[in-house]
């Protein structure tokens, strides 16, 4: 049997609402302060704490999650990546100066075995880059895994992820372009199905002609520590080329256009929230099926209080006092605990700059008819592309740098 779902909110005398936001537990350290770490683990780590893609600072957490994935071997040859630029396994071989017949499975290991790394390309060209902490080496390192079938290698890595998460170290990043925006329950958009075009899940689909299912690592991380809910795992979506990648390396299955559909059907009716990249890219593109209690994502909005990953909602929910009876099944349902109910003494509270306009208070409240969901009067459009959506993090990565700097 599955872990009962954790608790993400507080009841306080008779409140339903979020707790305080956490605080920052993060502690800064220096290279000098690890003489005893080689080297090469330190370099990937350095390069991992770059303020452009969010990284923590160099802190123990840091350096013991970077040990575990990376060899010292590894390390001296993963030390010479680059996030944005990729190198071939020649070149890579020439700044490690290092037998080219030693780094080429190095690399591979890293790229196709723990996912660790990524490579594109076929052959002698393809080329290897450094992937971020989150998203990116997080996700790619669990997507394929079934919690069933972890191993103890991948167990302690999401051990070692959590203690770095709950640091804290997202809490600098409060000015991130938003990456995703959720997708609003079917019982929600079809009350203003002409509202928002781009937020159909079914038009999205039909850009694509091939998709591919895998599993969700938020919730195989979670369990792996024995924190996890048990909402359904396998609704991790990618589309188009992402999905054919993923599929021909292994850790997705293939899947149709009408599978895709019923697990996240299946998603919704378990109160999770389904979202996309927020891009109208057509070459690729992905959805995630979070929870509250486990979604990264989601939790650095109610734990945190971070909500710039989430592109501003389309909708908002709109409350009807008069029929509202504050049971408060609107704010135990709400993912990022931007609703506030006090059953005692009749409040209702919506904290604005925390909705993502996903509609599941309006879902949770059902036949009571207190909640609908409005439009909002111009709702911001996706990005066309992913070279806009970078242009478009280029302000607030700035200031992310900024923040970052100042507190280290």
């Amino acid at each position: 049997m599955p872990p009962p779902r954790r608790k993400r909110l507080e009841v306080k005398h008779s409140l339903i609402a979020s707790p305080a936001p956490r605080p920052k537990t993060v502690q800064t350290r220096k290279p000098a302060d690890y003489p005893h770490v080689p080297k090469a683990q330190l370099e990937v780590a350095r390069r991992l704490t770059n303020p452009a893609v969010m990284g923590p600072p160099l802190c123990d957490e840091l350096i013991a999650l970077v040990r575990h994935v990376f060899t010292e071997e590894e390390a001296e040859v993963a030390r010479h990546l680059r996030t944005l630029r990729g190198r071939t396994a020649a070149q890579l071989a020439r700044a490690a100066r290092r037998p080219f017949d030693q780094v080429q499975p190095i690399l591979d290991r890293l790229a196709d075995q723990k996912r660790a790394i990524a490579a594109t390309g076929p052959g002698a060209r393809r080329l290897y880059r450094l992937l971020p902490l989150v998203p990116g080496l997080f996700e790619m390192i669990l997507i394929g895994e079934r919690f069933d079938d972890l191993s103890p290698w991948h167990g302690r890595f999401a051990e070692l992820f959590e203690t770095l998460y709950e640091t804290g170290y997202l809490a600098n990043y409060r000015s991130s372009a938003p990456m995703v925006r959720a997708l609003p329950v079917h019982q929600a958009a079809d009350v203003q199905p002409a509202a928002v075009p781009v937020g159909q899940l079914e038009a999205i689909l039909d850009r694509f002609d091939a998709f591919g299912i895998g599993q969700c690592q938020c919730r195989t991380a979670m369990l792996a520590t024995g924190k996890g809910c048990g909402a359904p795992r396998g609704n991790c979506v990618a589309m188009g080329r992402w999905a054919g990648a993923g599929v021909e390396a292994g850790w997705l299955r293939p899947a149709t256009r009408r599978e895709v559909l019923d697990v996240k059907l299946e998603a919704e009716a378990a109160g999770l929230v389904n979202w996309m990249m927020n891009v109208e890219a057509t070459r690729g593109q992905a959805s995630c099926s979070c929870c509250r209690c486990c979604c990264y994502a989601l939790r650095a909005v109610s734990e945190f209080n971070v909500p710039g990953l989430f592109e501003p909602p389309h909708f908002i929910p709109r409350f009807d006092y008069a029929r509202c009876t504050h049971c408060g099944r609107c704010a135990a349902q709400c993912p990022t605990a931007a609703i506030a109910v006090d059953p005692r003494a009749k409040t209702h509270e919506l904290l604005a700059e925390r909705c993502i306009g996903c509609g599941l208070c309006r879902a949770a409240c059902g036949a009571g008819g207190a909640v609908a969901m409005a439009p909002v009067a111009r709702p911001r459009r996706p990005y066309r592309n992913w070279l806009s959506l970078a242009a478009g993090a280029v302000p607030g990565a700035v200031r992310n740098a900024w923040v970052a700097w100042r507190t280290r």
